[in-house]
Formats: structure tokens, C-alpha cells, sequence
């Protein structure tokens, strides 16, 4: 039941981001760079938060004050600072939610992806905790109401000594040190940690993104400005605690457990809450994710080379020195806990050459489940299966297109844990033994299950990553086309547009690494 549904709702998600895709292209989906958009979202907050503060008046009469001067006064850069503070900062709990729920859905929490998931509960409320905090500092109508109820919240309890609420019975109770202690909270606190905690989420992962696109960055960036002209940020009254705050507009990406507050009670509340984050916490064990032969070396086959820890996604990778008394100055050694058996690495090894005479083809690092002999034995009985002309074989993965419902009369398919497992000589190897041409499929480009694996297959073809495919081999027989798991469509024809072609190409007549580029453009 759990499989399906989440296999109705991965569809389902795969079918909103092709058409984001289709907008944006898929280098610029915006799906696929949520975590980096949050990030950025937050580089704005600051910057304009920096900006705020230095007009910005620590005391219970000067607060408000300071703030409306700004905003009223030196609309021009003040206000639309405020408001661009405003704004980013609710577009980041957007991206850090949708975030949260597209790692759900695609299943990538469990497993040895579990750090990043644990780690990644905290910053919510850290977050939701900055927003509040900022909405205090403006001491408004607002601010009020959301002062008296974290402070009935808090004082629900018994850990403190004196009721927080008694600070919030009159305006004289209210002192200048509550503004300069929520002041350090904002501005020092509460990011500091926000930092550290962003570090820790991603440590594991090597190379993270963490900077969008430039062209999502712009326009992310301008429609802020825009909203900031055309609905600014503004206050309401002035706070006054001998009133009852009347009707508020609230913030609802942060403040909309208020009025949850104010409806059943803090009991109910932090027991909601509690029981929330313990089980989002508890997710990747609900189930526990089966776990899976992990990459396997062997050291008489290792040259220390560093291909495949450079190539790793999740760092599970590492070299040492060499313990084997062999000539070579280092070893590769593998983090069991840290790799997620994508099989990358073994794509990256130099040894993994299909035209070695070796009987049981061991190479450097390999994958148990799909080893790089397996692969070759594999793509020699597809090529020999099939009849017909032109003779196509297609290369894809696991997690995109069901590559093996292409397989027809001219057409073989090979599908595997990821595409970038798969060594470029096995192209030039499926060349010769008699295939006319090569399509290398996988996941959609900038969102590869794996992270890297499109991105690094992609650069061996064109000679920029090694290994790299030998120069001597005809890019005009090759066709690389990334697509989703519900593109198939797009995939199909894309092979049945490539075979027309070979007609025209000449075997074993070398072209430039550019051709392969220039193939993707077309598709």
C-alpha cells in the first residue's frame, strides 16, 4: 500500500515539475534547486536585515518608531528594504517546505540519507522561531498580539521562575532590555545557529548546491522588487498594552500557529507539536529502508588514481595510504554508512575497460548487484539479440525512463542502478561490437536521483571528466537525451529520430566532442 501510493505520488510530482521544466528548462527548474533557492532567499534576509538594524531603535518607544521612519520616510531603499526582508523571507519557508516534501516523495530520506533528513527537522523551527522573533521587534498591533500568546505559549512551562506574561501586563512592565535581548535572539542567536545547522545538514554531501542558477537568482530577486512596490511591508498600530489588539493581518508562512494557540490551548499545542517533530524525526526508519551491497574493492586492481573519490556524491569515498605494499603511493577505502550502492564510483574506475582479455574482469571498485562484467556480458547478449537495421542500444537507469519497453527489432536496452555507473569505453566497446549507434538516457537533467550521475556521464563523453571517451570515437553515433521517469515519449522518439540518421554516418569516422552537446540541444 505505502509502495503504491508513493508511486501514484512521485508520478504525480514528476508531471507538476515537466511542465516547470518545460517553462524553465530543466537546468532551471526551480524544483530542482529548492535547497540552494532557500539558501539564497536567507542571503537576502540578511543583507537587508543588516540594512534594518542599522536604523533600527533597541527600546519599547523607540522600536516602533525607528521602524515606520524607515519605512515611511526613506520609502525608496528603507521601505523596500523591509519589504524585500518580508518577502524572502516567506518565499524560504516555501522552498524549504516544498523542499521537505519533494525529499519525501522521492524517497530520499532513508537509508544512509537519514543524516541529512534528521538533521534537516531542527532548521523548521529554527526558522519559524527567526520569523517570529523578527515580528516582535516591530512592536506593532501585531506584534502584541503574538507577544502574549508565545508568552502564555512559554509560560505553560514549569520551567520558569516568574511568568514571562507579567512582562506584557502594562507598558511600564515592558523594559528596554526585553527589545535588546529579542534584538540579540534575531540578529546574532538564532542565525548563528540557523548556520551551523545548514553546515551540518549538508556535510555529508560532497559538493552540495548550495547557489541556484543566476537566471532563478534574477528572477526570484525581481519579483521580490516587484512585490515590494506594489504591496510594501507595513505596520499595523502601534502596540498598546491597554488595548486589545483588534483585526491583524498575519503572516500566515509564520504565524499561523497562533490562532491553532488561541483555539485549543498551549497543552494541546505542544503536544501537537512535540509528537510532529518526533515523528518526522522517526521517518526514515517508517519503514527502514532495505539495505544494499554496498560498492566493493579490490585493491590489486587500484591504482590510487582518485577518479572514484573525486566522482562520489556522498563522500563515502577516501584514500589513504597504500597498505598493500604495492607500487602505487595510495588505496581507496569505502564509508559503508555513507554510500547509497549508486555505483558511480565503479563508472569512474580506469581498470573497468571492457576490452580486457581477463576472464572474470575484476576491476578497482565495483558493485556486487550490477558489476562492470555483468554490464559488459550484458550489452554483448542485447547486441546479439537483436536484428534489423539500424542496430541502437540504449543505456539508461533505473529511476528514469522504462528503457527496456523501447526494446524492439533494431533497438536493445539496458537499464541500470544509475547511468553514471557505466564506464565510457562500454560505448566505444558497444561500437564495436557491432551497434550503430549509442543513446545514453537517465534521469532529467539537474535532477539525477544520485545527484551526479547525469552530470559526470555527460562530461567523460565530451573528454572534460575522466575516463573519458577516447577520442577516436564517432560522437555522431552517440546520443545523449535526459529525461524524467514519465517522459518516455520523449525517449522513444528521440531513439526512432536517431536511428533515421545513422544511414548517413560513416563507422569509425571520428567528430568532435562538441557533437554530443550539440545532440542534447536538439533533443
Amino acid at each position: 500500500m505505502a509502495t503504491t501510493l508513493r508511486q501514484v505520488s512521485q508520478r504525480a510530482l514528476t508531471r507538476i515539475e515537466d511542465q516547470f521544466t518545460k517553462v524553465f528548462g530543466a537546468g532551471c527548474n526551480p524544483f530542482f534547486h529548492l535547497g540552494a533557492l532557500t539558501i539564497y532567499f536567507f542571503w537576502i534576509v540578511l543583507v537587508s536585515g543588516l540594512y534594518l538594524f542599522a536604523f533600527f531603535e533597541t527600546s519599547v518607544f523607540g522600536a516602533f518608531e525607528s521602524v515606520e521612519r524607515l519605512t515611511n520616510e526613506q520609502w525608496w531603499l528603507g521601505g523596500v528594504m523591509r519589504s524585500l526582508h518580508r518577502y524572502a523571507s516567506d518565499a524560504a519557508v516555501v522552498t524549504m517546505m516544498l523542499h521537505l516534501i519533494r525529499e519525501f516523495v522521492r524517497d530520499r530520506y532513508r537509508g544512509v540519507r537519514w543524516y541529512s533528513w534528521l538533521t534537516g527537522i531542527p532548521l523548521l523551527w529554527m526558522v519559524f522561531l527567526l520569523g517570529i522573533t523578527g515580528y516582535w521587534l516591530v512592536w506593532d498591533m501585531l506584534a502584541q498580539y503574538v507577544a502574549l500568546i508565545s508568552a502564555e505559549y512559554m509560560d505553560w512551562l514549569p520551567i520558569f521562575t516568574d511568568p514571562i506574561a507579567r512582562n506584557f501586563i502594562s507598558q511600564a512592565a515592558l523594559s528596554d532590555r526585553f527589545f535588546t535581548l529579542m534584538g540579540f535572539l534575531h540578529l546574532i542567536g538564532l542565525p548563528l545557529f540557523l548556520v551551523f545547522g545548514v553546515w551540518f545538514h549538508v556535510m555529508r554531501i560532497a559538493t552540495p548546491r548550495i547557489t541556484p542558477p543566476r537566471v532563478l537568482m534574477a528572477g526570484s530577486f525581481l519579483a521580490f522588487m516587484a512585490l515590494s512596490l506594489i504591496k510594501p511591508a507595513v505596520s499595523h498600530e502601534v502596540a498598546d498594552l491597554a488595548a486589545v489588539p483588534g483585526e491583524l493581518s498575519l503572516d500566515w508562512f509564520y504565524l499561523f500557529i497562533y490562532p491553532v494557540i488561541d483555539a485549543i490551548g498551549p497543552a494541546a499545542v505542544w503536544a501537537l507539536l512535540t509528537v510532529l517533530s518526533f515523528v518526522l524525526m522517526a521517518f526514515p526508519w517508517l519503514p527502514r529502508k532495505a539495505a544494499e551491497p554496498v560498492a566493493k574493492i579490490d585493491l590489486a586492481h587500484c591504482s590510487g588514481c582518485t577518479w572514484c573519490a573525486n566522482d562520489c556524491p556522498y563522500g563515502a569515498l577516501t584514500m589513504r595510504p597504500r597498505s598493500d605494499g604495492r607500487a602505487h603511493k595510495q588505496e581507496v577505502t569505502i564509508d559503508p554508512d555513507l554510500c547509497v550502492s549508486c555505483g558511480i564510483c565503479a563508472g569512474s574506475c580506469p581498470s573497468a575497460t571492457p576490452f580486457r582479455k581477463s576472464e572474470d574482469l575484476t576491476t578497482g571498485i565495483d558493485l556486487p548487484q550490477f558489476s562492470f562484467r555483468h554490464l559488459r556480458d550484458e550489452t554483448a547478449a542485447q547486441l546479439a539479440r537483436i536484428g534489423g537495421q539500424p542496430k541502437v542500444i540504449v543505456f539508461g537507469c533505473d529511476h528514469g525512463a522504462a528503457i527496456e519497453t523501447l526494446r524492439a527489432d533494431g533497438v536493445a536496452a539496458i537499464s541500470m542502478p544509475c547511468t553514471g555507473m557505466m564506464p565510457p569505453a562500454v560505448i566505444d566497446y558497444a561500437l564495436r561490437e557491432g551497434a550503430q549507434g549509442v543513446v545514453v538516457t537517465g534521469c532529467c537533467e539537474g535532477d539525477c536521483l544520485h545527484r551526479l550521475g547525469n552530470v559526470w556521464m555527460e562530461q567523460r563523453i565530451l573528454g572534460t571528466r575522466p575516463p573519458q571517451l577516447r577520442a577516436r570515437v564517432d560522437r555522431d553515433r552517440i546520443k545523449v537525451h535526459w529525461a524524467s521517469a514519465t517522459d518516455l515519449a520523449s525517449v522513444r522518439q528521440e531513439v526512432e529520430a536517431f536511428g533515421k540518421t545513422l544511414t548517413d554516418v560513416t563507422p569509425r569516422q571520428a567528430a568532435p566532442a562538441k557533437a554530443v552537446a550539440a545532440t542534447q540541444a536538439e533533443g
